[in-house]
This record gives structure tokens, sequence and C-alpha cells, in this order.
């Protein structure tokens, strides 16, 4: 084989490998969430294909050292990537009942790990039939693997920075299994005439044909409104109902999970109870004409900062979003008005407070949901300098999901909120009275920077709402025993276990592991 064939063909193949791992991720994120699980399992299931196939492929290599077998090989990856996304809506839907752990290991292997393994094959044949001369193998060896970590290189930052915003996950994947296929066929070395040729292309491409529908559309429902995958999520916004079953809203779906009800004709309509909970400490803290500046990380679908909005019109609201597309998808499809007062920031929320000099009333944290927590957003550190954006006795909100009989993620937020505003003024507030009953539930997290009367807030809402209350301020009691009998840490930049603190509560919620329930 001609060395700069053998180049050729090292690159496209390290290079497709690495698109399709970089993919993985957001292939997996409506199934599994992205977690440090899931790109544990990537990266893991990935190496282990290609170590097999390096080992299987220096064995054919030497058995059968031929063209016809880097064609053959070529041939069978691509159909192998085709394949992934059909296994992927097979596989990825079935409820094994196992742990998370396990669930995203078996799905990755079986959605990942045979086209891994097949193109981790081709590099050993490729040195096979280049080596001409033993003399020279270190030199002809250093290169094609030089080539092939370049491959991977390009491939990384092509499909990250580039391929998956403009083309989504299936369209990338048709593509790679195409360039494959196209490979093993233009490179001449399975067919020397054009008729089996013309026969072995027809063929997938029927294949696909047939295929499409199912395997590579997206699973969209009549409900569906808007269908999209950005940089950071798989985006869907639906069309659906409030609790009431008659007030129609829009759900923005990011991944795997919905994290805003939006009334786009009604601004005031607050869905979630913890939003709910937002509105009572905001009713009790500021009057409707307050001129306070509230800070909200996380827009979602811009529900509660909506609310703001037009309940209070003098305030000044500044929100963080760290998906552009959320954005856009917001104005477009969830009403948020072009000529609204919010400011909104496309960027990390800790290089935004890092970097920002202005100071605020009320800090919202909506960044947070199933098993993809944003771990620096959780630490000592950036509590340290959320505070050091705080007014004089200026609060930050945050809502938390979590079991509270034996979750450890919540205690661990409020041990860590203790060390940076003081064990007084940090608060739990719940969304239903009955604490002993609690186990997976929404809470909100009250910090002050400063003295504040939680008293003072549980008799306002007594007096306002009554039994009718959303909101629970759990006695300090409580709060110590949780403290006490759930294990936790104060996470810190060096060590925030995020994922392994709520990965139980994805498990139960989910169904994935029975006996979490």
């Amino acid at each position: 084989m001609d060395i700069r064939v053998a180049y050729c063909i090292t690159f496209i193949a390290s290079f497709c490998m690495l698109v399709i791992e970089v993919v993985a991720g957001r292939i997996l994120a409506p199934f599994v969430g992205v977690s440090l699980y899931t790109w544990t399992s990537i990266i893991g299931v990935v190496l282990a294909g290609i170590s097999i196939g390096a080992f299987l492929g220096g064995k054919t290599a030497d058995r059968r050292p031929d063209t016809s077998t880097l064609g053959w090989l070529l041939l069978a990856s691509g159909i192998a990537t085709l394949s992934i996304a059909p296994v992927t809506a097979l596989v990825a839907s079935y409820g094994f009942q196992t742990s998370l752990m396990a669930r995203i290991v078996i799905v990755t292997t079986l959605t990942f790990f045979v086209p891994s393994l097949i193109l981790g094959m081709i590099s050993p044949v490729v040195v096979k039939l280049a080596l001409k001369n033993v003399e020279t193998a270190g030199n002809v060896v250093g290169r094609i693997y030089a080539i092939s970590t370049l491959g991977s290189i390009i491939g990384t930052f092509t499909a990250g920075f580039y391929l998956i915003s403009r083309f989504g996950t299936r369209s990338i994947i048709m593509g790679i299994g195409g360039v494959l296929i196209m490979t093993a066929l233009g490179s001449g070395f399975l067919f020397r005439s054009k008729r089996p040729a013309l026969a072995t292309v027809l063929f997938p491409v029927f294949l696909l044909w047939a295929l499409h529908g199912y395997a590579f559309k997206p699973p969209l429902t009549p409900d569906t409104v808007y269908y999209t995958e950005s940089d950071y999520y798989t985006i869907t916004v639906k069309n659906s109902t409030g609790a009431d079953g008659k007030t129609p809203l829009r759900s923005l779906v990011l991944d795997n999970l919905i994290h805003s009800y939006v009334n786009t004709g009604n601004p005031l309509h607050v869905e979630y109870r913890y939003e709910k909970v937002y509105a009572d400490v905001l009713t009790w803290r500021f009057g409707r004409e307050a001129a306070f500046r509230s800070l909200t990380i996380g827009a979602g679908g811009y529900t509660f900062p909506r609310f703001m909005e037009v309940f209070y019109p003098q305030a000044r609201l500044d929100v963080v979003e760290i998906d552009p597309e959320v954005t856009r998808i917001s104005y477009e499809h969830l009403g948020l008005p072009r000529n609204t007062r919010i400011r909104s920031y496309n960027e990390d929320g800790r290089w935004f407070v890092m970097n920002s000099t202005d100071r605020y009333d009320v800090v919202f944290f909506d960044a947070y949901n199933d098993l993809s927590i944003p771990y620096h957003l959780t630490t000592r550190e950036f509590a340290q300098m959320v505070k050091d954006r705080l007014n004089p006795g200026g609060i930050v909100m945050t809502n938390i999901i979590d079991n509270f009989q034996g979750g450890s993620f919540l205690p661990s937020y409020l041990k860590t909120l203790r060390e940076v505003f003081g064990r007084d003024n940090v608060h739990l507030i719940a969304i239903s009275p009955a604490f002993e009953k609690i186990r997976i539930s929404t809470f909100v997290v009250l910090a002050s920077n400063g003295s504040m009367s939680i008293g003072d807030f549980a008799a306002f809402m007594k007096k306002s709402r009554g039994e009718e209350a959303d909101s629970a301020v759990v006695p300090e009691k409580i709060v110590e025993e949780l403290l006490q009998r759930n294990y936790s840490v104060v996470l810190t930049d060096d060590y925030a276990p995020v994922d392994n603190l709520i990965a139980p509560v994805f498990e139960a919620r989910f169904g994935y592991n029975r006996r979490g329930r």
C-alpha cells in the first residue's frame, strides 16, 4: 500500500472515531442525562473497543494481509456506525432494572462498543500493509500513529465546536457512516469492477431509506412544537396543560428533563411549586414598587424572570443562561417579549459572577437538574463569590431536588452555604409541611447576607396563606436532624462529588432501580 493512502485511511478512521465519541454524549443525554457517569462510560467503552480492536486487528493483519481486509473493515465500520441510531432507540429506552451506573454502562456498551472495536482494527491492518522494510518500521509506525492522533484531535474539535450545533447528532452519524462506506468502496480495496461496487453501495442506500424514519429522525410526538440540538442540550418545546388539566402551557425539555412550564399569554402564571416559594419570599421581602436588583443563574424558559418583570415593574432583572439557543427559543416559542426589561447574558454563571462588578439584592440559582448539576456552581468558593456580589441583607435562593429521608446532596449544599453565610443565615423551605413523610421532593435553600428572621417569614405565610401556603419553613431542629442523619460533605472546588450524591434520586425517580423508590 502506498504510504500516502495509509496516512489518508488512518486519518479518516481516527477522525470518525472521535466524532462518534464526542457525539455519544449528546445521543445518550435524552435517556440517561449528562453526568460524570455518562462520560466515564463513554470514554471507557470506546477505549475498550479500540483496545480489543487493535488486538484483533493485529491478528487479522497477520492472517489476511490484504487490502480487501482493510476494505471490509471500513465497510463494516460504516455499517456499525449507521446502527448507532436504531440501536440507541431500542436499547436506551428499555427499562433495565439495574443501578444507574450499570444502566449507563450497559446502554453505552451495546450502542458504541462494536463500532469502536471495528474502527480500532483498522490501524494495525494499515501498518501491516504499509510496512515494506523492517529497517524503516519505526519511522512508518510513528508517522501512521501521529496521523491517527492528528485525525482524532481534528475530529474532536470539529464535532464539539461545529458539527453538533450545525447538523445535529443523527445527521452526523449518517454522515460518518457514509464517509466510512464511501472510503471502503472508493478506495478500490473491495472490488475491481464497478458492478459489485455499485450493488454494495445501493444496499446501504436502500437500507438507510427504509430505516430513516425510525432510526434517524428525532423522537417527536404530536404535541412537539419545536426541536433542535444545541451545543449544550437536546431542546424540545411541547404543548402541555397545567396541573388543573385546563390551563394551556408550553414546556421546555432539556435533554431528559422538563425545565420550565410557561403560560405564554399570562406571565404571572407560575406552575412549579418551588417558583411559588420564590414568589412568596419576594412578596415578604419586597413591595410591588421596590426597585430591587435580581440575578437569575439558569434561565430555563424564563418563567420566573417574566413573572418578576410584570409583578415588580421597578425591578432590574439580569439572567445568565449558558445556552444562547435557550434564550432564542424563549423569544420565539415561550412568550418572552422582544422589548423585555430582562437583560440576558449567554455565558457560564460562575464566569459571569467572577467578572461582575454589580451588586444584587436577590440571586436565584435555577441551574440544577436531575443528573446534570454543574458542580462548579455548588462549591464553597462559588458561594463566597456570590456573597461578595450581594448587597447587605441580600438573599440567595436555590431549588434542590433530593430525598429528604436519605439524600446527601441537600445536606451537603446546606453545610456548604453555612460555611460561607453562617449557620444562622441559611434556612430550608419545603413545599409541604408534612416533613416526616417527605421523600423525594423539591426544596428551596434560602441564605442571607446578614441576619434574617425566618420566623417572620413563617408568620407572614401563616397569616397571608394559612393552610394553603406553598412555602413551609423547615424547623431548625429538623434541619439539624437532617444534617446528622444523612451523609454530607462540604462541597469545594477540589472535592464536589455532586453526581454521586444525587444519583440515588435519579435512579428512584426514573425507575432504574426499584429498590430506590
